[in-house]
C-alpha cells in the first residue's frame, strides 16, 4: 500500500471514531461506554506508530507480557474450574451481571482481544528477527500464525520445505512449492544460536497463547447456552459472546437500539506495524458472523441489519431470564431464514401471454328504406369505379403533371364502351327539389341588356362594331344569344305548356 493510501485510511478512521456510535438516549449511552472501554482492554497501551522495529529487541518478554501476566493466569485457572461444573438454567437467579460465572465470562471475552494484539505484537517480532534468514517469507504468507508455525519448523535448514509433512499439514501444496522455489534463491544469511533460540521462544509464546484463545472461545460458548439462550441459537454462542462484551453485559445490550447492535465490534485494532485500513466501514461482529456470510456479497447489509433486529428482541428477552429453553430464538431464527430463502429466490418467470380473442359479436344494424338509400348515396360513383380500375400490362399516363402516377384508370379507355364522362347513377345523383329547379331557370332567364355582372361574359365585350359600309354601328352581341334562348324557353323548358299546333288542312280552308 502507498503512502498516499494509508494517509486516506488513516482520514477515515479518524472520521468515523469522532462519529462513534448513533445516539440512543442517555441509558444506552451511559452504559454502553465501559463497554467500549472494556472491549479496548489494554489496546491503548500499544504503540500508534506505524512501524515499530522489534530487530534490535533481544527477547520476546519484554514486549509481549500478557502470557506472564497475572490477570491472564487467574482468568485462565477459574475457567478450567468452572469447565468442570456444569450449571443448569434454574441456578441463575436475579439479574445475571450479579453472577460470578457471568463476569468471568465477560472477562475472558474481553482477554481474547488482548491476545489477538498480544499475537499481532509477537508476529512482528518474529518477522523483523526471521527477515535476516528468509526475507521473501513474509509476502508468501501473509497469516500471522501461519508463518510463526513456518518459521518454527523451518529454522536456518530452508530445505526442510520439500517433502515436509508437518508443512503440508499448515500450508497448501501451491505455496509450499513457492516457498521452496524462494528458498533457494533466497540472499538471507544463517541465524546464530540465540537468535534462533529467542525465535523458537517468541513462536511457542504465540501457539500457547492461540491455544489458550480457543480454549476461552469453546469455554464462553458452552456457557451462552443459559446466559443468553435465545441471542446464542440466532448467531452463534461465539458472536453472541462477542456481542456482549462489547456492551458491556446483557442488560447494556438489551437497551441498545439495532442500529448501534450492528456497529459493535467495528471498532478498529490499532495493529503495531500494520495499516488499520477497513475494507468494509460500518461492519461489526454480526455482519462476520455465518448467518450473514453465508449470503451473496450483494445481500450482506441488508442481511446484517435484519439479523442486529431480531439479536436486539432476543437480548431484550434473555436479559429477563424468559424463554429458557430458546423457543423465542427459534422462532426469530426461523423467520430470518425465512427471509433469506425470499430474497434469494428468483424471480418469476414472465410468461408472453396471448393476446384474448376479440369479441366481434353481431353488431346492430339498422335496415329499412332509408338506410339503404344512404348506402347508395354515399357509395362509389361509377366514374370513380372507373377510375379505380387498372389496365393490366399497360403504361398509364399521368393525368396531372404536379402529381406523377396518378392516373384516370380506365374511365374513357377506348373499347370501353363508354364515353369519357360515364352515365350518372341516379341512385347516387344529388336530388334536387322542383322548386329549386324553378328558381335556377328563372336565374337563367335573362330579361334586356346582359351585364358582365349577372352573366359570366367576357368583360371586353362591346355594343360598337365596325363594319365596311357604315363605319361605327351600335349592336347587341348578345342579340343572337337571347333568341335562341326565347326560343328554347318556349318550346323545351320544363315550365313551357302544350302549343296548340295548327294543320297544313286548316289553313288551306
Amino acid at each position: 500500500m502507498s503512502l498516499a493510501d494509508e494517509l486516506l485510511a488513516d482520514l477515515e478512521e479518524a472520521g468515523e471514531e469522532e462519529d462513534g456510535l448513533y445516539p440512543a438516549g442517555e441509558g444506552a449511552e451511559s452504559d454502553g461506554e465501559p463497554g467500549e472501554n472494556q472491549a479496548d482492554g489494554g489496546l491503548e497501551d500499544i504503540p500508534e506508530e506505524m512501524e515499530v522495529d522489534y530487530s534490535g529487541t533481544e527477547s520476546v518478554t519484554s514486549i509481549a507480557k500478557l502470557r506472564h501476566s497475572k490477570p491472564f493466569s487467574e482468568i485462565m485457572d477459574k475457567i478450567g474450574h468452572y469447565v468442570g461444573n456444569q450449571r443448569k438454567n434454574s441456578e441463575v437467579s436475579g439479574p445475571v451481571e450479579a453472577d460470578p460465572e457471568y463476569r468471568l465470562i465477560v472477562a475472558a471475552n474481553n482477554l481474547t482481544v488482548e491476545i489477538d494484539n498480544e499475537l499481532n505484537i509477537i508476529h512482528k517480532f518474529v518477522r523483523d528477527k526471521y527477515s535476516k534468514r528468509f526475507p521473501e517469507l513474509e509476502s508468501l504468507v501473509p497469516n500471522a500464525l501461519d508463518y510463526i508455525r513456518t518459521v518454527k519448523e523451518l529454522g536456518n535448514s530452508l530445505e526442510k520445505c520439500k517433502n515436509n509433512e508437518t508443512l503440508q499439514q499448515i500450508l497448501t501444496n501451491a505455496t509450499i512449492m513457492v516457498v521452496s522455489v524462494t528458498a533457494s534463491t533466497t540472499q538471507g544469511t544463517m541465524l546464530g544460536d540465540d537468535e534462533l533460540q529467542r525465535l523458537e521462544e517468541a513462536c511457542d509464546m504465540a501457539l500457547e497463547l492461540n491455544q489458550s484463545k480457543h480454549r476461552i472461545y469453546e469455554y464462553v460458548e458452552s456457557r451462552m447456552s443459559f446466559i443468553a439462550p435465545n441471542l446464542s441459537i440466532i448467531v452463534g454462542a461465539s458472536t453472541a459472546a462477542k456481542i456482549m462484551g462489547v456492551a458491556g453485559g446483557l442488560t447494556n445490550l438489551s437497551k441498545m437500539p439495532a442500529c448501534n447492535l450492528m456497529l459493535l465490534g467495528a471498532q478498529r485494532r490499532t495493529l503495531s506495524g500494520f495499516s488499520s485500513t477497513s475494507l468494509l466501514p460500518h461492519t461489526g461482529y454480526i455482519y462476520h458472523c455465518d448467518v450473514v456470510q453465508s449470503l451473496p456479497p450483494d445481500l450482506r447489509r441488508k442481511a446484517a441489519r435484519l439479523v442486529a433486529a431480531k439479536c436486539t428482541l432476543a437480548a431484550r428477552v434473555d436479559s429477563f431470564h424468559e424463554s429458557a429453553v430458546g423457543k423465542v430464538g427459534y422462532d426469530l431464527k426461523e423467520e430470518i431464514e425465512r427471509k433469506f430463502d425470499k430474497w434469494q429466490e428468483p424471480p418469476p418467470v414472465k410468461q408472453v401471454k396471448p393476446l384474448p380473442a376479440p369479441l366481434d359479436g353481431q353488431r346492430k344494424k339498422r335496415g329499412g328504406r332509408r338506410y339503404r338509400k344512404m348506402k347508395e348515396r354515399l357509395g362509389l360513383t361509377e366514374i370513380r369505379k372507373h377510375a379505380n380500375r387498372m389496365t393490366f400490362a399497360e403504361i398509364e399516363d399521368d393525368a396531372y403533371q404536379e402529381d406523377l402516377g396518378f392516373s384516370l384508370g380506365q374511365l374513357g379507355k377506348s373499347g370501353s364502351g363508354r364515353v369519357r364522362q360515364a352515365q350518372v347513377n341516379n341512385s347516387t345523383k344529388a336530388r334536387i327539389s322542383k322548386s329549386l329547379q324553378r328558381t335556377l331557370q328563372k336565374q337563367s332567364m335573362t330579361y334586356g341588356g346582359k351585364s358582365t355582372v349577372r352573366d359570366r361574359s367576357s368583360g371586353t365585350s362591346s355594343s360598337v362594331a365596325f363594319t365596311p359600309l357604315q363605319g361605327l354601328e351600335i349592336v347587341n352581341p348578345q342579340a343572337a344569344e337571347k333568341k335562341v334562348a326565347e326560343a328554347n324557353q318556349k318550346y323545351f323548358s320544363n315550365m313551357a305548356e302544350f302549343l296548340k299546333v295548327k294543320h297544313e288542312k286548316e289553313d288551306k280552308v
